[in-house]
């Protein structure tokens, strides 16, 4: 009897201690919480990023209500990334730059970073496994990456949502292509937004518009990347010169560590899409995050908070 009652206090205060944890970040939203939890970026007129905000500037509507915020998180918060870079054909000329930029944005990865680096053209290659270790993803990057054609965008980026799926935490995809999607077999452009949306994964894009001299052929970045970034709360980057690169990749990381996380409970689980509207009360103040949110019981599909990994690389 003395055992059972030991027993039954200990699930006691354990059951004490989780519910007084802090709900979960960087996901839709789970059952036992009821919390939409957002990414916002915030820039200046200038495109200078903003940092330094405190709760009360931040206003959430959901499907055009005010919603209270239950959530306010300025501190840099860790990621879990998966860079697929396009090494089509078109990409001869600008491949060094394109690795260069990569590795600028490799060595910006923090300790409690993880990250994986793909590769895509008519073949899509992905690195194994998330890992911490910089020198091991520079190395990738300078070795692992191969030439193909045509351009299978949608399903690369596809790929890359599959590689997160399991994954805790914020997760993102950073695209890089310098043309239009040239026959994805799989993956279907709405359905792609669709899954990115209701799943809550974030998509950065950088697009380049490139040219093939011996061809005598400009190309240019696909017109629908823009979208998938805009509703996932991502950053999209159109560049006209190769030797931005490196100065973009490197701007990806430094939004990546510098967003507030903000998020609220909201009122029913109706099942639908809910619109998004993240408001700054600050004078000429810029703010990009996800459009909307599914209001679904999501027990069973929402990632958990990624762990503590502060033991470094």
């Amino acid at each position: 009897m003395t055992r059972m009652l030991t027993a039954a206090l200990v699930l006691l205060v354990g059951a004490s201690l989780v519910a007084r944890q802090d709900p979960p970040q960087g996901t839709t939203f789970r059952s036992s919480s009821r919390t939409v939890a957002i990414y916002a970026t915030v820039t200046d007129g200038s495109g200078r990023l903003v940092p330094d905000l405190e709760q009360k500037h931040f206003e959430i509507y959901d499907n055009g209500k005010l919603q209270p915020l239950t959530i306010f998180k300025s501190d840099v918060q860790p990621i879990t990334v998966v860079a697929m870079l396009d090494t089509s054909g078109s990409m001869t000329l600008n491949l060094d730059l394109l690795k260069v930029a990569a590795e600028r944005f490799v060595l910006r990865l923090l300790p409690e970073d993880r990250a994986r680096i793909g590769s895509f053209s008519d073949k899509i290659r992905l690195s194994p496994q998330f890992i911490s270790d910089r020198d091991e993803l520079v190395r990738i990057v300078r070795s692992d990456i191969q030439y193909g054609n045509p351009t299978f965008l949608w399903d690369a980026i596809a790929r890359s949502l599959d590689a997160l799926a399991s994954e805790t935490g914020r997760r993102v995809v950073l695209a890089f292509t310098d043309g239009d999607d040239t026959g994805s077999r799989t993956t279907n452009f709405r359905d792609l937004v669709n899954r990115a949306v209701n799943e809550d994964f974030m998509v950065y894009a950088i697009g380049l518009q490139s040219e093939i001299p011996a061809a005598h052929i400009v190309t240019k970045p696909d017109r629908r990347l823009r979208e998938l970034s805009e509703q996932t709360g991502g950053g999209y980057f159109e560049l006209t010169r190769a030797a931005d690169l490196n100065s973009t990749f490197s701007r990806v990381a430094d939004e990546l560590h510098r967003q507030y996380v903000i998020g609220f409970a909201p009122e029913k689980l109706d099942g639908l899409l809910h619109k998004l509207e993240v408001r700054v009360k600050v004078p000429g103040m810029n703010v990009r995050s996800r459009k909307s949110y599914l209001a679904t019981d999501t027990t069973s599909g929402a990632p958990l908070p990624a762990p503590d990994r502060r033991g470094g690389r």
